[in-house]
């Protein structure tokens, strides 16, 4: 029975990774395209795209997976069928606002007399980016986007919320397949966080070590 058990899970926690990597997939790029329009000088689209991350970041992520399943309803059209599609949008959107604030701190933080010397040396403002300024970013965002990533393998869990048959919903209906107290599989579901969410800690602290980042 044993075994059984963690068959299932394993099979739910693949679609946890699933959720994961797309999640980073698309939510690190577009966060970053995120950051640029809220520290555009063009003060509408500026200021609509500090409330739409005010929005997200102030709302349950849960309610988020649950208007992007039913929200089309609202609107005359019928909700969407594909529960894992719907749980993919709610935490690009999510991930991506969270990730835009980690990327504007750290493109902030950089002094703009490095911009200034780009552009002396003839570089433009994309090349002094990519080439000068995007890599010190790199090293101090590193540790707090490290933080957002781990969240962000609990946090598929969630999809639980719309009957996604991740790693926690099967560990619910492993209680009735199997006759076990619910606590037993649950815990069971907890080890392949854990050993995923320590297998992330070390890459990352190899990524720090390796950029200097504590040398800094």
């Amino acid at each position: 029975m044993f075994l059984n058990i963690i068959g299932d899970l394993a099979v739910g926690f693949l679609t946890n990774l699933a959720l994961f990597g797309l999640t980073l997939l698309m939510a690190l790029p577009l966060g970053l395209v995120i950051s640029f329009f809220s520290m555009t000088k063009f003060k509408p689209i500026r200021y609509l795209t500090r409330g739409f991350i005010w929005v997200i970041r102030g709302t349950p992520l849960m309610l988020q997976l649950i208007v992007v399943l039913y929200g089309p309803g609202l609107l005359g059209l019928p909700p969407m069928r594909e529960k894992f599609l719907a749980a993919v949008i709610a935490f690009v959107i999510n991930y991506a606002c969270y990730f835009s604030e980690i990327y504007r701190g750290g493109i902030e933080s950089i002094p703009v007399g490095q911009y200034e010397a780009g552009q002396v040396l003839g570089m433009s403002k994309t090349q002094v980016f990519f080439h000068v300024v995007l890599f010190q970013v790199v090293r101090r965002i590193l540790a707090p986007m490290s933080n957002e990533v781990i969240t962000l393998v609990k946090d598929t869990s969630l999809a639980n919320t719309i009957a996604v048959a991740e790693i926690i919903r099967v560990a619910k209906n492993t209680t009735g397949t199997y006759a076990v107290n619910i606590l037993i599989p649950l815990l069971y579901g907890s080890i392949f966080f854990l050993l995923f969410i320590g297998i992330l800690s070390v890459l990352f602290n190899y990524l720090e070590k390796k950029m200097g980042y504590y040398k800094a």
